[in-house]
C-alpha cells in the first residue's frame, strides 16, 4: 500500500517530464520503423550529437527567460555578432583565449542591454528584443561587410579540442557540453535559491516583490545569461565548421523557441523544466533528418513540426489542467 502511494506520488509529481519522454520515445520508435537501417546505426546519432547542441544550449538558456515570464527574440543575432567578434579578434591577435573572452563579453553586454531596455525603460520584452534582433543582425552585416572569416588556424588549439573535438573519435565534445550544461541548469533551477526566484517571478511578479524578491535583478540575470550562452553557442557553431558566416544564427529562432515549448515550458511563465527542454531539443533536432531518411520530401518538415508541437502541447495542457 505504501509503495503504491509512493509510485502514484512520483507519477503525479513528474507526469509532465514523463509525458515529454514518452513523446520522444514514441517518435524514436516511429523513426526506427520508418527506416531501421538508418536509425539502428550509430552514424545518425553521431550527426545529431554534432548539430543539435547549438540550438539545445540556447534553448536551455531561453527556458529561464520564458519561465521568468519574459521573451528574447534577439539571441540568434547576438549569436551571429558574437561569432563575428570571435573571428575578428582571433584574426588580429591569433589568440583563441582573447577571442573567446571578447566573444563572451559581447554576449554579456548584449544581454545587459536587453535587460536594461525591459527593466529600466519598461518596453515589453517581445517588442524590445525584436528591435535588438534587427540591430545586432544589422551590426553583423555592417562590421563583416557580408564576408566570412576562416577559422582553420584554430584547429588543434586547446580551445578547439575542448569545445568541438571528438572524444575517443566517436563523441563530439559539444554534445558533452550540452549534457553538462543541462545538469548545471537543472541544479540552478531546482537546488539554488535564485532558481526559485526565477519561478516565482514568472508565476506572479507582484507576489514575488511582496516576498522580498528583487524582480528587476532576476529579470536582468535571465537576459544576461541568455546573451552569454548565445555567444557561447556562436563559438561552438563556428569552430565546428571552422568558418564564420555572417548569417550565423539565422534559422535558429523558431527551432529554439519550438524546443522550449515542446519541452513543456509555459508561454505564460512560472512553469518549465530543464529536462523537458533537453528532450525537446532531441525531438525538434531529429525531426528534419528523420523525415528525409524515411523517404519524405522536405515539404513535409513544417507540417510534421506543427503536428508534433500541437499534439505535445495538447498533452501537456491536459496534464496541467488535471493537476
Amino acid at each position: 500500500m505504501e509503495r503504491s502511494k509512493t509510485v502514484k506520488h512520483f507519477l503525479r509529481k513528474f507526469e509532465l517530464q514523463l509525458a515529454i519522454i514518452g513523446v520522444f520515445l514514441a517518435l524514436l520508435i516511429f523513426y526506427i520503423m520508418g527506416n531501421p537501417r538508418v536509425f539502428l546505426a550509430y552514424d545518425i546519432y553521431y550527426s545529431f550529437m554534432s548539430t543539435i547542441p547549438f540550438s539545445a544550449i540556447m534553448a536551455l538558456s531561453l527556458t529561464l527567460v520564458i519561465i521568468c515570464g519574459e521573451m528574447d527574440l534577439s539571441f540568434p543575432s547576438i549569436m551571429g555578432f558574437s561569432g563575428w567578434v570571435f573571428a575578428a579578434v582571433f584574426g588580429v591577435t591569433k589568440s583563441t583565449v582573447l577571442a573567446m573572452l571578447s566573444c563572451l563579453i559581447t554576449g554579456i553586454i548584449a544581454g545587459i542591454l536587453n535587460g536594461a531596455i525591459v527593466v529600466k525603460i519598461r518596453i515589453p520584452s517581445l517588442i524590445a528584443t525584436i528591435g535588438m534582433m534587427f540591430f545586432w543582425r544589422g551590426l553583423v552585416m555592417v562590421c563583416s561587410g557580408g564576408i566570412g572569416k576562416t577559422l582553420v588556424p584554430t584547429k588543434g588549439t586547446i580551445l578547439y579540442n575542448t569545445l568541438v573535438s571528438r572524444i575517443g573519435g566517436a563523441v563530439p565534445a559539444q554534445a558533452v557540453w550540452t549534457v553538462v550544461l543541462t545538469i548545471i541548469f537543472w541544479l540552478f533551477l531546482n537546488r539554488h535559491k535564485f532558481g526559485s526566484h526565477v519561478y516565482f517571478t514568472g508565476d506572479n511578479a507582484e507576489s514575488a516583490r511582496m516576498m522580498g524578491i528583487d524582480v528587476n535583478k532576476v529579470k536582468m540575470f535571465v537576459f544576461i545569461q541568455m546573451g552569454f550562452f548565445a555567444a557561447f553557442a556562436g563559438v561552438l557553431s563556428s569552430l565546428e565548421v571552422l568558418y564564420f558566416w555572417p548569417t550565423l544564427g539565422e534559422g535558429y529562432l523558431l527551432r529554439t523557441i519550438a524546443t522550449v515549448f515542446v519541452g513543456g515550458t509555459s508561454v505564460f511563465g512560472g512553469v518549465g523544466t530543464v529536462l523537458g527542454t533537453f528532450i525537446g531539443s532531441l525531438i525538434i533536432g531529429s525531426l528534419e533528418a528523420a523525415i528525409i531518411t524515411m523517404g519524405l520530401t522536405g515539404f513535409w518538415t513544417q507540417l510534421i513540426y506543427g503536428l508534433v508541437m500541437v499534439i505535445s502541447l495538447s498533452i501537456y495542457s491536459f496534464l496541467r489542467r488535471r493537476s
